[in-house]
């Protein structure tokens, strides 16, 4: 059963067109814009800080987006995906961006748009990822440039067909 629930008088905004699945969790100070997703075992917790997340965007399974208590809230743009398994914490995540599974984006981190975060990545606190780049590794370095062939194939692919996917699960 999903949770969906206040803290502190702070209660999810969530679009009406968006798939939550029913075992996802979302507390809080949160917003969800349109065409979003929230794929099984999701946890969204905005209890200690401001979470705002964008239109087309979808957190996959097993995802956590959570910030950091009196610090650093998390904003999440337009057209973006959180691969399975991975931690979105206390920074922000521009547009058309992919963070891929199991990848964890630390505190006041910035990934600037059209960004890809290579699966297992660990962004490490403070870390600003220039728009157009690939990080990986542990820690996270720019490896390469993307090209428009990744933004189209891969980032904006992914978006679009997680909207499509929730369309097959929507109750």
């Amino acid at each position: 059963m999903k949770i969906i629930k206040p803290v502190n008088g702070k209660h999810p905004i969530i679009s009406a067109d968006c798939f939550i699945a029913e075992n996802a969790t979302i507390i809080g100070d949160v917003v969800i814009g349109k065409q979003c997703s929230v794929w099984y075992n999701a946890v969204i917790r905005g209890d200690v800080h401001a979470i705002k997340i964008g239109n087309k965007v979808n957190i996959q399974d097993g995802a956590v987006v959570h910030a950091t208590y009196k610090k650093s809230a998390t904003t999440i743009g337009n057209n973006v995906s959180i691969g399975h398994n991975a931690i979105v914490h206390g920074c922000t995540i521009k547009d058309n961006v992919l963070v891929g599974m199991g990848a964890i984006v630390m505190d006041d981190c910035i990934v600037e748009s059209n960004s890809i975060i290579a699966a297992g990545a660990v962004v490490t606190k403070n870390t600003i990822v220039k728009s157009g780049s690939i990080y990986a590794g542990v820690p996270a370095k720019k490896v390469k440039d993307i090209s428009e062939a990744l933004i189209s194939g891969e980032i904006n692919r992914i978006a679009d067909n997680y909207v499509e996917y929730s369309s097959w699960v929507k109750e």
